[in-house]
């Protein structure tokens, strides 16, 4: 695994979480890098990005308070996108996983060739976000 990747991925990573990139910005970042996708994990606090070859990117999340819920609520999940993909000047992604979670998101899967997002529960229930139009 070549450094540069790791650090790519950190960078994309603390970005989310301190506000210095937006989605769109973040994507873009890790799509020049060569990858092409990640899964986040908020049972075992992880994320993982993923290279064509089968290399990965293993990294351990911020600490986001609660459980993930045991019901899955995929309007409501459907919502708080829409509240990220706003960015309103309180968003953050530490709230957006804080309130996923509780209402039952287990975690999701980003998928730049598919351009979509599928979050699931703990049940595999699912709730699918295609990226914006361009």
């Amino acid at each position: 695994m070549d450094a540069q990747w790791k650090t790519v991925a950190r960078n994309c990573l603390d970005a989310a979480y301190n506000r210095s990139m937006s989605f769109p910005e973040i994507v873009g970042t890790l799509i020049a890098a060569g990858f092409e996708g990640y899964i986040v994990d908020y049972r075992r606090n992880t994320t993982t990005y993923f290279l064509p070859d089968g290399e990965s990117v293993v990294l351990e999340n911020n600490h986001v308070e609660g459980v993930v819920s045991a019901g899955f609520d995929a309007e409501g999940v459907a919502a708080q996108v829409r509240w990220a993909q706003a960015n309103p000047p309180g968003y953050s992604y530490v709230a957006f996983s804080s309130n996923v979670k509780a209402m039952g998101c287990a975690g999701y899967i980003v998928s730049f060739s598919g351009r979509r997002v599928l979050y699931f529960g703990r049940t595999a229930e699912t709730h699918v976000e295609h990226f914006p139009q361009s």
